[in-house]
């Protein structure tokens, strides 16, 4: 059976770095992950780009989505790599090119229904790059749609958390913040940070903190798909 797609791009809090144990685990014989080019049922840590991968937001992105479409076959494609900066993920860079190869092996079983990303922390230690990161990022968005033959395809972005207000570094993390808020592209979606914590570190979401993150996706997802259905 086709799978539904989802592609999942971005850094650390996308990567997911929950710590394992702390919330139950979603098992689901209806959801599956793309590892080394081949489909396992899902199971936490969805990505493998630092030992410290644990619990992310796209296990409950995942569940929300399996209880809208109750027949639906789900394929995760993980793609996140921490502390990566939004340059990385530009047409011809590394993890761009990354993503859209992982995408189209996945897109030989299935058809994209989504891009979920997390990322920003990076670009919000440096005002010219928080400043330019509507901008750039909504050139990334466009180019990979048309990479992918997926031009409406919904784009679901994450707030930065409201902690990094106490951070050292990521002082310009409300910039950021208002210009994923603000994409002047069709079908995106802006799921909220607001009252989700941090795992001890200031910067990582905590586990439960990520579960209840994916839920804020999913409805993110669902209310786009709903407007589609309207047209």
């Amino acid at each position: 059976m086709a799978k539904d797609l989802i592609l999942l791009i971005g850094q650390s809090n996308m990567a997911g770095r929950g710590l394992l144990g702390e919330v139950p685990p979603i098992e689901n014989a209806h959801i599956a992950m793309l590892r080394a080019g081949q489909w396992l049922q899902a199971s936490e840590p969805l990505h493998t780009d630092k030992e410290t991968a644990g619990v992310g937001l796209a296990a409950s992105f995942a569940s929300e989505y399996r209880g809208a479409f109750a027949k639906a076959e789900v394929g995760l494609v993980p793609s996140a790599v921490g502390g990566t900066p939004l340059s990385r993920w530009m047409p011809g860079c590394d993890l761009y090119e990354n993503a859209l190869v992982n995408a189209r092996r996945a897109m030989q079983d299935g058809q994209l229904k989504a891009i979920l990303w997390h990322q920003g922390e990076a670009d919000s230690q440096d005002i010219a790059l928080a400043q330019s990161y509507g901008q750039r990022l909504s050139e990334m968005v466009a180019a990979l749609r048309e990479a992918l033959n997926a031009p409406s395809v919904p784009f679901i972005s994450g707030g930065l958390g409201d902690f990094l207000a106490d951070h050292a570094t990521c002082i310009h993390y409300q910039t950021v913040n208002t210009a994923l808020q603000n994409l002047p592209l069709p079908a995106c979606g802006f799921a909220s940070a607001t009252g989700l914590e941090h795992l001890g570190d200031g910067i990582h979401f905590s586990s439960v903190a990520l579960r209840e993150f994916g839920r804020r996706y999913a409805d993110q997802f669902l209310r786009i798909h709903a407007a589609n259905d309207e047209k």
